[in-house]
């Protein structure tokens, strides 16, 4: 299914426009049934939904730093609240499936042996969300809407986690390359 040992370049970027393209409309077409409205479906909705228990994580999880910092905090299913500071607002395009999906499509496609691409996909997937969730205890501690009007800072964060994603996927692709020069010298 994914792409085998061969380095054909055509073949990794079909994988990977491919599979970021189903992982991506995937979320948008799952959090679209799982919301009310249309085509809602109250199974999907009250037992798999995914998106939701992720935003009860990363809620929760900022939530705990906030309260181990010496912070009041309260939460509901879309909101943490921290006494004397503000209040950030989770909607789905803070969750960050589109870089996950953009990573876990890459990753994928990447031709490097199935271990290799477990071990670097949760330890990346794991290291996203954290990141994301020290972007919401910052912005519930120091964002105010009413004053940065200007500074967008879902940008601001997606330029950054795609800037660590590419440092991050270009030693991972180079150490294989290295393996292989080694490995090659070896055999020499």
């Amino acid at each position: 299914m994914i792409p085998d040992k061969q380095n054909n370049p055509l073949k990794f970027a079909a994988w990977f426009i491919g599979l970021f393209l189903l992982f991506y409309y995937f979320n948008i077409a799952f959090f679209g049934i799982t919301s009310p409205g249309k085509l809602y479906s109250p199974f999907l909705a009250g037992h798999l939904n995914y998106i939701s228990a992720l935003r009860g994580f990363l809620l929760d999880s900022s939530a705990f730093i906030l309260r181990r910092l010496g912070y009041i905090t309260i939460t509901n299913n879309h909101q943490l609240l921290v006494a004397g500071h503000g209040v950030i607002v989770l909607v789905y395009t803070c969750l960050g499936l589109g870089v996950l999906s953009f990573f876990a499509a890459f990753v994928l496609a990447f031709p490097k042996p199935l271990k290799a691409k477990i071990i670097f996909l949760l330890t990346g997937i794991v290291a996203i969300e954290f990141l994301n969730v020290i972007r919401f205890v910052l912005l519930a501690l120091f964002w105010n809407k009413n004053a940065n009007r200007e500074i967008d800072h879902h940008t601001i964060f997606n330029i950054s986690i795609y800037f660590i994603i590419s440092i991050s996927l270009y030693f991972w692709v180079k150490n294989d390359a290295s393996v292989k020069n080694q490995h090659a010298k070896n055999r020499s």
